[in-house]
């Protein structure tokens, strides 16, 4: 069979797969933040899921955790290369993989965002470096994790990271961006989410960092992070082995959001790393919630 005819026959069999998918129900999962060597094939995968791995993380920082202006490397789990990524896409066309930048820390170096002197430079160097790791990786979209902020650097942000995803975007390089907020890092994220919010499609809001333990006050911490970013958009989120809300009791937060009239369609959990030991058990059960709610 010619390249061309390769070539063919993975776009229809992607066309195909696509129209499977169950009216835009989402899964993110975060993977590799902690070096543990797992696989994307240790992980459940639905079919009439859009299923977005984030690998964890692309740092623009040298590995002694200096800043690099832009310049963004990959930290993430080595088990996780070009290859495969591009394997896993193939044998299921309903997965994407995106890159979340920055996270909290890099080594014992806390990371932070930091106001660059010159913000179109930045922005120049952010694009060139995640051109290149997109194309190597593969990968269909990014994350925004950053998780601290000095002082009046919510305007730099916003632009930085608002420029960098329309930039992405328009020249075709990605078509999906995330924004990973919590609740001490709102601020800078409303900031870019009211001056960007055409360009970001969803919110990983970090639950999991508001200490709520029960399905009532999940319900409402959920409530109020929708008046911010709009309840379209805000996934429900979970940290495996973590903090807040812990167990079955993620699911009945999920019946409770969904009896108060949101659409539940999409979730997060934090981490495949942590999931590994023990079977994948949220992964499966939170894929199995969203094809099977009322609400769909």
């Amino acid at each position: 069979m010619s390249r061309l005819h390769l070539v063919l026959l993975f776009n229809i069999t992607l066309g195909l797969s696509f129209q499977l998918l169950c009216d835009g129900k989402v899964m993110m999962e975060y993977i590799g933040a902690t070096g543990i060597p797992v696989q994307f094939d240790d992980v459940p995968i639905e079919t009439a899921i859009d299923f977005h791995f984030i690998l964890s993380f692309a740092i623009d920082a040298d590995s002694s955790g200096n800043t690099q202006n832009g310049i963004f490397s990959p930290y993430w789990a080595t088990t996780l290369t070009p290859d495969a990524v591009a394997a896993t896409k193939s044998r299921h066309p309903n997965v994407k993989a995106l890159a979340s930048l920055s996270g909290w820390s890099l080594a014992d170096k806390t990371l932070s965002w930091y106001n660059p002197p010159d913000e179109n430079l930045w922005i120049s160097n952010a694009f060139s470096s995640l051109k290149t790791l997109v194309l190597n990786y593969h990968l269909d979209g990014i994350d925004v994790d950053y998780e601290r902020f000095p002082k009046n650097s919510n305007d730099s942000f916003a632009y930085c990271i608002g420029e960098l995803i329309t930039l992405l975007k328009n020249q075709s390089l990605i078509s999906v961006a995330t924004i990973a907020p919590f609740h001490t890092t709102v601020d800078p994220y409303i900031e870019l989410y009211e001056r960007y919010e055409d360009v970001i499609d969803y919110v990983n809001y970090q639950f999991y960092t508001d200490k709520v333990k029960s399905p009532e006050r999940y319900l409402e911490a959920f409530k109020n992070r929708t008046l911010q970013f709009g309840k379209e958009k805000v996934l429900p989120s979970y940290e495996v082995n973590g903090r807040g809300i812990q167990g079955d009791g993620f699911f009945e937060a999920l019946r409770l959001i969904e009896d108060d009239g949101f659409d539940v369609n999409g979730a997060m959990i934090f981490s495949a790393d942590a999931s590994a030991s023990d079977g994948f058990y949220f992964e499966t059960k939170t894929q199995h919630f969203l094809l099977n709610n009322s609400t769909s």
